[in-house]
């Protein structure tokens, strides 16, 4: 690995990808983009990493932003508490920090929902301090460079790692930490082939060497995710549509479409709805977190008299004002379609 490491920060020097919070070693631009690609492609972070700086271009703005704001501008990224997280910090950041983002990794470290690695890409790329930042695909790297069998799901394992990355770290920690997670996001990348012909590490790559790099890091078979059945109710009075929101746990906060568990009948959603006008049975859908798998049916149903208990928006409103999560994004185009 000792030799690897001048030949990555020239490989990454030379072909790094152009990406907007590169551009300057701002820690708060860092910050955000570290966290939005956080169980996230790039590609899908981009767009929402210019949105997010418009409405939100400073630690300041960060921090006085109702979680309402919050929460629609982080709309289809998931894992919300990521985004309440950030809040959280930077109210922590004008309090204790004057609102200066920390210079020390320790005191980033202790920002709320920042953790090793992002500690360490933050500490290393803004203030070029002797930090390893450890994700998934430096793991994936170094396994493959030392043929290792090593199981990467295992935090000790991860340690180790770090520990034995430290030990070549270069003076230029921030463009090393990069150049390393960058090679295993476009070159030695995961599931598939990895493209070795084009890899600057080849050369020194016992998988590769070894004809073993497609079977490392060695695959963890994952627990079965936890299934659940929901039924939702998309209730129309007028031009308003019912919503409410959820409490604690999954996507706390968030607005969604009245549901109960499990799937029901036409007629036991009858004796659950008042004042109904009209049903009709909608779309079902299908929804995948990181441990749950959501298996949704649905009904349209018009009212004659709104429910005090929901709250009541326009389309228009919804689409503006209101953090829904991905997994209703399809029953908001069903009520669409069912307006045209």
């Amino acid at each position: 690995m000792k030799d690897c490491a001048p030949l990555l920060l020239d490989w990454y020097l030379k072909n790094k990808r152009e990406l907007p919070w590169r551009r300057d070693k701002d820690p708060y631009h860092v910050w955000i983009s570290e966290i939005m690609l956080q169980q996230t492609r790039i590609e899908a972070v981009i767009d929402y990493y210019h949105r997010f700086m418009e409405k939100v271009p400073s630690i300041q703005a960060l921090s006085e932003i109702s979680e309402d704001e919050l929460l629609k501008l982080w709309e289809g990224l998931g894992y919300y508490s990521r985004a309440r997280n950030l809040k959280k910090a930077a109210c922590m950041i004008m309090e204790k920090y004057h609102g200066e983002f920390p210079k020390n990794y320790h005191d980033i470290l202790s920002l709320p929902g920042i953790g090793e690695y992002t500690a360490g890409a933050i500490s290393s790329i803004c203030f070029n301090l002797p930090e390893v930042a450890i994700d998934g695909n430096v793991m994936r790297v170094y396994c493959r460079v030392t043929d290792s069998d090593l199981d990467i799901s295992d935090l000790k394992v991860k340690k180790e790692i770090g520990e034995k990355v430290r030990e070549i770290l270069p003076k230029e920690s921030g463009d090393f930490n990069q150049g390393i997670m960058e090679l295993g996001e476009v070159i030695c990348i995961p599931g598939g082939v990895p493209k070795c012909e084009i890899c600057p590490l080849r050369f020194h790559c016992m998988a590769h060497v070894n004809h073993r790099e497609t079977l490392i890091p060695r695959k963890i078979v994952k627990k079965e995710k936890l299934e659940e059945e929901y039924t939702l109710f998309l209730i129309k009075y007028k031009n308003t549509y019912a919503l409410r929101k959820r409490g604690d746990g999954l996507l706390k906060n968030m607005w969604e479409f009245p549901n109960e568990n499990g799937f029901l009948t036409m007629e036991e959603v009858k004796g659950k709805i008042k004042n109904i006008k009209s049903i009709q049975s909608s779309i079902t859908n299908t929804h995948i977190f990181t441990h749950k798998k959501w298996f949704m049916n649905s009904y349209l149903i018009e009212v004659s008299k709104k429910d005090p208990s929901y709250e009541w928006f326009s389309l228009e409103e919804i689409e503006t004002n209101c953090a829904l999560a991905s997994a209703y994004m399809p029953f908001l185009e069903a009520i669409k379609k069912s307006t045209e």
